[in-house]
């Protein structure tokens, strides 16, 4: 499978997309004024500690209060095992029944952390929604082919690293070279990596977390002590593997910095880093625009005519699959067979393209068969294995429905390139023309009381109003009679369309 890196430079914000065999299959944007955070290691200040929820918030010097759950402050490797496990990160754990012991045992936080008190954390994850960032105490620090585990001695080599000789011999490597005191995990990028590229790697951590160890020391919370790379670096320092055949970038200064970091980190890369210098907009000549805005929509169609319809909500995203125009060439059960076989690529594909996480229902059609179910199934678990976030999943029910959680540390797609409509506000309706009239009708003769004067103006919607001087002006005149005063519909513009004013002079 081949894999490209295209990267789209502007003063306002940054865009990285990976394609993969053309196709864009991960997005990720930052933008100026409100850079990522994760991987930001700050000296913080606990500013309340919650026992009924086994969790301190920390103050970092930003809007919002961070929170530290008490699994993330265990001075305990085990633990750190287990959070490991949890993560979609590079390291290969098998959490032992200690780690698992120590998870489920309950530890008052209050014994650990005390109002006042400094302490240093790494953000985790972005703050999302009305939530404050999520912090560990459990430092790491990415390079690139090492993750330095300052606080653990532990080395863990990355699941996608499979050959048993080269994982053996990587890990040979980094035991003679770290310091005591320290772990790392090798990192999938450090596949064929020779020593030298290893130990570089390793001295740069090393002096780096030095570094963070010396600031810590010269201020006073909240304070931040060490920003990671921005999306740019990032992505080259994360995505840029031997996998990909070019990484393109469109932006002359940007090109220069990526060619330096390459330089220092990885050399033999530099061949495959190309300069964009066409007229025409580089997402446009890639086609990754097309797709951006077809990741924006509801519904997703699917070759054989079928389509999967994707609704993200607060507390979960629902995905519903239905043949929609495909009819099949056999029986009813390899109809549905087959379209729920497409659905999974095409939701899976969705799902890393749009960076949907948290608790995820996907509700195939309904299968008779055991068979049919088992095959949807394992051709789920299998598409899931190119998806480099952790996830989990069920076995699907007999109501065909799958049950399944992504890990999420940053925003979906939809919710960094959209705001809630002004209209409907999130909801995806508004109510009827028709409903909003017969809401006036009742709203009057519900103020009949207040309203004195001998003539009444409803200020409407233009749509609104013109549905009550056409279709509705029966109703109008009826409710005239009954009241025995002159109604007037005047259209006011800058009224929401379930919005109304009911006057009298």
């Amino acid at each position: 499978m081949s894999q490209e890196l295209i990267i789209n430079v502007t003063s306002q914000e940054v865009r990285v997309a990976l394609l993969e065999n053309g196709i864009l299959a991960e997005l990720y944007i930052e933008r100026a004024r409100d850079r990522s955070i994760v991987g930001n290691i700050y000296k913080g200040k606990t500013i309340k500690v919650v026992p009924g929820m086994q969790a301190a918030f920390v103050d970092i010097g930003m809007d919002k209060a961070a929170f530290l759950y008490v699994s993330e402050f265990l001075d305990s490797f085990e633990e750190f095992e287990f959070r490991m496990e949890e993560s979609d990160g590079d390291v290969e754990f098998e959490p032992s029944e200690r780690a698992r012991e120590i998870h489920r045992t309950s530890v008052n936080i209050g014994d650990l952390l005390k109002e006042g008190q400094e302490i240093l954390v790494q953000v985790e994850r972005e703050p999302i929604g009305t939530k404050g960032a999520r912090l560990t105490s459990h430092i790491t620090l990415p390079g690139r082919y090492l993750v330095f585990m300052p606080t653990f001695d532990h080395v863990g080599v990355s699941r996608r690293i499979e050959n048993p000789a080269e994982r053996k011999r990587l890990r040979e490597i980094v035991m003679s070279l770290k310091p005591p005191n320290a772990g790392f995990i090798v990192r999938t990028a450090a596949e064929g990596a020779g020593e030298e590229e290893l130990r570089a790697d390793m001295l740069f951590l090393g002096m780096l977390w030095n570094n963070i160890q010396k600031k810590k020391d010269q201020v006073s919370a909240p304070h931040l002590i060490h920003q990671d790379l921005d999306l740019i670096l990032r992505s080259v320092r994360d995505l840029f593997t031997s996998q990909v055949e070019r990484l393109v970038i469109d932006d002359r200064q940007a090109y220069t910095r990526v060619m330096e970091f390459i330089e220092s980190f990885m050399p033999n890369m530099k061949h495959a880093v190309e300069l964009y210098d066409k007229e025409e907009p580089i997402f446009d000549y890639y086609g990754i625009e097309v797709e951006i805005a077809r990741a924006m929509g509801k519904k997703v169609w699917l070759k054989s005519g079928g389509y999967i319809v994707i609704e993200e909500t607060e507390a979960l995203t629902a995905i519903d699959v239905n043949t929609g125009r495909y009819l099949g060439k056999r029986n009813l059960e390899d109809t549905i067979l087959k379209t729920n076989l497409e659905a999974v690529k095409e939701i899976v594909y969705q799902l890393r393209l749009r960076n949907i996480g948290g608790i995820i229902i996907i509700d195939f059609i309904d299968m008779e068969k055991e068979s049919s179910r088992e095959k949807v199934f394992n051709a789920l678990k299998e598409a899931l294995k190119k998806d480099k976030t952790k996830t989990n999943v069920l076995r699907i029910s007999e109501l065909g429905l799958v049950e399944m959680t992504r890990k999420r540390v940053r925003e979906s797609l939809l919710k960094t390139l959209t705001e809630p409509c002004p209209h409907c506000e999130g909801t995806g309706s508004i109510k009827s023309r028709a409903t909003v009239c017969y809401e006036i009708f009742r709203e009057i003769k519900r103020e009949m009381p207040r309203l004195r004067g001998k003539k009444i103006i409803v200020h409407a919607h233009p749509n609104v109003a013109d549905l009550l001087y056409d279709e509705e002006r029966a109703g109008i005149e009826e409710l005239e009679k009954r009241i025995g005063k002159r109604i007037a519909i005047k259209a006011k513009q800058e009224l929401h369309p379930e919005q109304f004013e009911i006057l009298s002079i």
